[in-house]
């Protein structure tokens, strides 16, 4: 699922992305500028004519409005719950189905979900749309999202050091004019990369995952949204320095290299496509093949004398003031979220609506998600002030509420509000202090 001007969907999890979606118009939910849209989307979507991966993009597409679920789709859904109006089909989607940036299956059809308002930027919004009707689709493409690891190594110093010179290094190869100076700095990126990867064991594998999912998308909405090559590299362009500013690189990092490399595959392995469709491969994998570049012989020195052409001394001392307000907020949300009073919430199959940028990663104990909304067995909850999401996703933990709350029903706490399902309810936990939640009709869990 996209999110950046999108979006996650991994079977259990949906992102919603804020603040990356550029200035957007508060505008009336009103169905006749939402055909505009669809039309937009599909004029896109045909002109490509499924020549980027061999399957069209075009399809059902939805609209919703956050504040009320009121939501206008393209088309008639398979149960007739949506009612023609305008040229549009009109309704409400149930409050037990989660909306974001998107593809979601609901009333019979499988959909393209979109948070209302869309980006008033035309090449954005473009783009947007473009993405999320990628991951429609791309389980039938061979591309189904694989597990994707925690990319820990994304929040640490060195981590955000050489990631931020690897998009400086992709921008400069995009905007080169002649072939020997775009080569030099790809080679950059690549040398920026691959001394992360001896940093980090792992990385490598964990950066794929995404890479092949979200990177993808965003390539793809810029290819196939743009309206020409210099609105798809201003596009791009625009990822790789957007992300900067973004609190978290850990999930967010694919929406800039995954256009960043994909544009530069398209000028020197024009088959790519076909190829990372065939094989469990990565973009920047493909990009070093092409140029001849060997990933194990890149050494710190080589990669430190090259980010003095990126301006490396200045961002190193960003990243260090930064590094320590991190090690601050960790140890904030370990007193809060691990050795504090807690309410343990098991999960299963659980649908989980977050913000991509902003994830603080807390080695084994797992990582936290200052806002998301989580949907599961035993109802739903609207987390504020963080919660605590294991690594197997199998436990949600967020501070233990107050003495005296409720026990059943709706329950309010500082930073969270939970809605428990009939039957279940509030009980002590294992340590003193800690909660955790049962199934009355089924005994506890």
């Amino acid at each position: 699922m996209r999110c950046s001007r999108v979006y996650l969907v991994v079977a259990l999890s949906l992102c919603i992305p804020t603040g990356l979606l550029g200035a957007v118009e508060a505008r009336t939910f009103d169905p006749v500028q939402a055909k505009r849209w669809f039309d937009e989307a599909h004029q896109r979507c045909a002109a490509d004519h499924g020549a980027l991966w061999g399957k069209s993009l075009c399809g059902p597409m939805m609209f919703v409005e956050p504040s009320t679920r009121r939501l206008i789709a393209n088309q008639a859904d398979a149960q007739g719950l949506l009612k023609p109006e305008q040229g549009v089909f009109t309704g409400r989607l149930p409050d037990n189905v989660p909306f974001a940036n998107s593809s979601v299956t609901w009333a019979g059809v499988h959909w393209v979900q979109l948070n209302w308002p869309v980006p008033d930027d035309a090449g954005q919004r473009r783009a947007m749309m473009a993405h999320e009707s990628f991951h429609r689709v791309q389980d039938e493409l061979g591309l189904a999202p694989a597990r994707e690891g925690g990319n820990a190594q994304l929040d640490t110093l060195q981590g955000r050091y050489w990631m931020q010179l690897e998009w400086r290094a992709l921008s400069a190869a995009l905007a080169a004019t002649d072939d020997k100076t775009r080569r030099q700095h790809a080679e950059d990126a690549l040398l920026f990369r691959a001394v992360r990867y001896q940093h980090f064991a792992g990385a490598a594998q964990s950066e794929r995952a995404l890479e092949r999912n979200e990177g993808l998308a965003e390539y793809t909405g810029i290819a196939v949204g743009a309206t020409s090559p210099a609105e798809r590299l201003a596009l791009t362009q625009d990822d790789l320095v957007s992300h900067v500013s973004l609190p978290s690189f850990v999930r967010s990092f694919a929406y800039s290299t995954g256009p960043g490399y994909g544009l530069l595959l398209d000028r020197y392995v024009p088959d790519w496509r076909k190829q990372i469709r065939a094989h469990e491969v990565g973009l920047s994998e493909l990009l070093a093949g092409a140029l001849g570049f060997k990933a194990g012989e890149a050494t710190d020195a080589q990669a430190e004398q090259r980010a003095v052409a990126y301006d490396g001394a200045a961002l190193l001392a960003t990243e260090q003031v930064r590094e320590q307000h991190r090690q601050q907020q960790v140890a904030q949300y370990k007193a809060t979220l691990v050795d504090g009073a807690l309410l343990v919430l098991p999960l299963q199959k659980p649908q989980v609506m977050f913000n991509p940028s902003t994830l603080v990663p807390l080695g084994d104990a797992g990582t936290v998600y200052p806002t998301m909304r989580v949907l599961s067995d035993w109802g739903s909850i609207e987390v504020r002030e963080g919660a605590l999401l294991s690594s197997d996703w199998k436990r949600l933990t967020v501070a233990a509420p107050g003495k005296g709350a409720a026990k059943q029903g709706t329950i309010e706490a500082a930073g969270w509000t939970l809605h428990l399902a009939e039957g279940w309810q509030l009980e002590q936990g294992t340590r003193p202090g800690d909660m955790t939640l049962r199934n009355t009709n089924q005994g506890a869990h």
